[in-house]
């Protein structure tokens, strides 16, 4: 089977990482011949910690590496048998590459988004395979994370959730099926706790530093929820409160102003840097 994988920035490489390890064929997507570059140059040098760590042979890196293709021009996903699209998290977006997408791909071809919280249905809406599109919400890191939300449309096939299963078992996951909801399972819970960690912080009630510790080591969270934030990209987190307050429409889900004041000044994290710890 060959995937094609949209978008090269820190979910995408994950999952051209993990898929090439697990022996599919990739094509992936990205905007710029620079990020093309990057996100290559990225997935070898996570193969070459892997291999110093004892976690992969030398001798597969190379394997991988010839697996994986990276093009600017998405008419170049037209021959793959599965779509994972991993671009910004913003509906127009997701829109507008589905929409190409249909035109291009195999009338056969399952696509997948890796949305962590819009609508299924509107975003297979623009698409003439309504029954092809499925979410497919994976988590970060990609190649360690073993959960997979797999999240039905209102028009999506059973048998298109049963490839989307089998794909996520075949990438040594564990799928579970998630009814189409805002949020969905994980961050409906999670990313509301992220919010009112950082109106913790803001209250000055405690260092983001002591705020972790408490999460860690008071409720056994293995990270903190503020490290999370950075990890995941606050614009992300941002993104998915947005989500949550505009469906939901419950105060209780509205963005902190300090977490939007932290992306438009551009500290999203780990990505960029800086976020509420500095990289």
């Amino acid at each position: 089977m060959k995937i094609g994988i949209l978008g090269a920035s820190t979910m995408g490489r994950g999952l051209i990482q993990h898929c090439a390890n697990c022996g599919f064929d990739i094509i992936y997507r990205a905007r710029s011949q620079k990020s093309v570059d990057s996100a290559y140059q990225y997935v070898s040098d996570q193969y070459d910690f892997m291999i110093s760590h004892g976690w992969l042979a030398e001798e597969k890196k190379a394997e991988n590496l010839a697996r994986i293709k990276g093009t600017t021009d998405i008419k170049d996903l037209a021959d793959v048998d599965y779509v994972i699209e991993a671009a910004a998290e913003n509906m127009e977006t997701k829109k507008e590459l589905f929409k190409e997408l249909d035109s291009i791909c195999r009338p056969d071809v399952i696509l997948a988004t890796n949305t962590s919280s819009l609508s299924i249905t509107e975003i297979a809406s623009v698409t003439n395979r309504h029954d092809k599109v499925v979410g497919m919400h994976f988590f970060n890191p990609a190649p360690v994370m073993k959960l997979v939300e797999i999240i039905p449309g209102y028009n999506t096939s059973d048998a298109t959730l049963e490839t989307a299963k089998s794909v996520s078992e075949k990438l040594l996951k564990t799928p579970i099926v998630v009814k189409e909801a805002p949020g969905f399972v994980v961050n409906r819970m999670l990313v509301p706790m992220i919010n009112e960690c950082v109106a913790v912080l803001a209250e000055g009630i405690a260092s983001a530093s002591d705020i972790d510790k408490a999460m860690q080591l008071g409720a056994n969270h293995p990270m903190g929820p503020l490290a999370l934030a950075d990890l995941v990209g606050l614009d992300i987190c941002l993104a998915i409160m947005e989500t949550l307050h505009s469906e939901l429409g419950e105060d209780k889900y509205r963005p902190h102003p300090l977490l939007r004041k932290m992306v438009r000044a551009g500290k999203l994290g780990q990505k960029t840097g800086e976020g509420f710890y500095t990289y």
